[in-house]
C-alpha cells in the first residue's frame, strides 16, 4: 500500500479502537509487503487474537493472496473463534488501489465471548412458559385503574368502538367484565353503565342474557 495510504488505515484502525474499547481488535493487513508472512502493519489490541506488528496472514489474507480481485467481497459481521475459545464478530474490508486492484486488508475482529454468555443467561431470565401470553400482562396501581384496563380489554375483545357496538357486542363486553370479576369491584356498575351508555336495569338484563349465553354452551 501506499504509505498515505497505510497512514490513513493505521489512524482509522486506532480510532475504532478507542471507540469500541479493548475488546475490539483492528488489523490491517499490507497485501503487497515485500513478505507476505508477514503481512500484519498494523494491530490495535491485538489480545484479542494474540497476534502482534509482523505476523501472518489470517485464512482470508491466503486467499486474497489466491484469489483474483474480481472474486473478493468485502465480508461483514460474521462470526469466528480464536485458538483459546473467544467467539468474535467480524469484518473483513478490502482496500484496492485506484485501478481496482487488492492491495490490503481492513479486519474488525469485536469479541463477544462474555455478550453471547450473558445473552443466553439473559434469555433464560426474560423467557416466558410457550403457553404464556405474548403481550406482557399490565400491573395496576388502583383499583379503579384495574377497572378501567378491564373495561379496554373488553372494548378490544368485541373491537368495535363502543359508540358503533351492537347490543349483542355489548353484552358480549359485559359478559368478559363478568367472567373477569370487574363487578366485584366496589361501584363498577355505576362506572360500566356510564362507559357503555347504558342504564342500571339494562345491565342486569344484559348480565343475565350473557350468563345464560355460558350455560346453554
Amino acid at each position: 500500500m501506499q504509505e498515505a495510504q497505510l497512514d490513513f488505515y493505521k489512524r482509522l484502525a486506532h480510532a475504532l479502537a478507542l471507540q469500541f474499547g479493548s475488546g475490539c481488535e483492528v488489523v490491517v493487513h499490507d497485501l503487497e509487503a515485500k513478505d507476505p508472512s508477514h503481512s500484519i502493519v498494523a494491530i490495535e489490541n491485538g489480545h484479542v487474537t494474540g497476534r502482534k506488528l509482523g505476523d501472518g496472514p489470517s485464512h482470508v489474507v491466503l486467499e486474497a493472496l489466491h484469489a483474483g480481485d474480481a472474486k473478493l467481497e468485502d465480508r461483514l459481521c460474521y462470526l469466528t473463534k480464536t485458538a483459546d475459545g473467544k467467539i468474535l464478530k467480524s469484518s473483513t474490508i478490502f482496500i484496492r488501489d485506484d485501478a481496482g486492484h487488492t492491495v490490503g486488508i481492513f479486519a474488525l475482529n469485536y469479541d463477544i465471548t462474555v455478550l453471547r454468555a450473558a445473552g443466553e443467561i439473559i434469555g433464560e431470565v426474560v423467557g416466558t412458559e410457550p403457553s404464556a401470553p405474548r403481550e406482557p400482562e399490565p400491573i395496576v396501581r388502583s383499583v379503579a385503574d384495574l377497572l378501567d384496563d378491564l373495561i379496554e380489554q373488553s372494548v378490544e375483545l368485541v373491537g368495535t368502538p363502543v359508540a358503533l357496538m351492537t347490543k349483542e357486542e355489548k353484552v358480549r363486553a359485559i359478559r368478559y367484565l363478568n367472567d373477569t370479576g370487574a363487578f366485584l369491584i366496589t361501584k363498577s356498575g355505576p362506572k360500566v353503565c356510564k362507559f357503555f351508555g347504558i342504564s342500571k336495569y339494562t345491565l342486569y338484563s344484559y348480565l343475565d342474557e350473557a350468563r345464560n349465553a355460558e350455560k346453554d354452551a
